[in-house]
C-alpha cells in the first residue's frame, strides 16, 4: 500500500464471519444455525466484553426467510454470543451493541 497505510487488515474476516464496521469499531458476526457470536475490534484489537456480569450489552434482530428472530447476545470474554436455532440464510442482522465506554451502535449484517 502507498505510503504504509494498508487499512484492508481492518475489515477482514477472522473467525469467517460477517464483518462491519460503526464508529470506528469492527464487529464481526459469525451466523450460524445453533450459535450467532458476534466478535469485537477496536483499530484490530479485540475488545475485552467481560462475562455474564459486565455492562455490555448487545441485541440482535434477524430477517431472514419470511422471518423475524429477536435475540439477546450474551458477553463472553471478547464477543457477545446467542445460542438457539436461527434461520440465516440469505438473512439480514441487525444489531445494537452497548459497552461501556464506548458510543452505543447499531451495526447491520447482510448474510450470504
Amino acid at each position: 500500500a502507498a505510503g504504509g497505510h494498508d487499512h484492508a487488515h481492518e475489515h477482514t474476516t477472522l473467525h469467517g464471519g460477517v464483518v462491519a464496521e460503526a464508529k470506528h469499531i469492527d464487529f464481526e458476526l459469525v451466523a450460524k444455525q445453533d450459535s450467532l457470536p458476534l466478535y469485537v475490534r477496536d483499530h484490530g484489537k479485540p475488545v475485552e466484553i467481560g462475562n455474564s456480569n459486565a455492562k455490555a450489552k448487545a441485541k440482535l434482530t434477524l430477517l431472514g426467510g419470511g422471518a423475524k428472530q429477536k435475540g439477546e447476545l450474551k458477553p463472553a470474554g471478547a464477543r457477545f454470543e446467542s445460542t438457539g436455532q436461527f434461520k440465516v440464510a440469505e438473512a439480514k442482522a441487525v444489531a445494537l451493541v452497548e459497552i461501556p465506554g464506548k458510543p452505543a451502535v447499531t451495526v447491520r449484517f447482510v448474510l450470504r
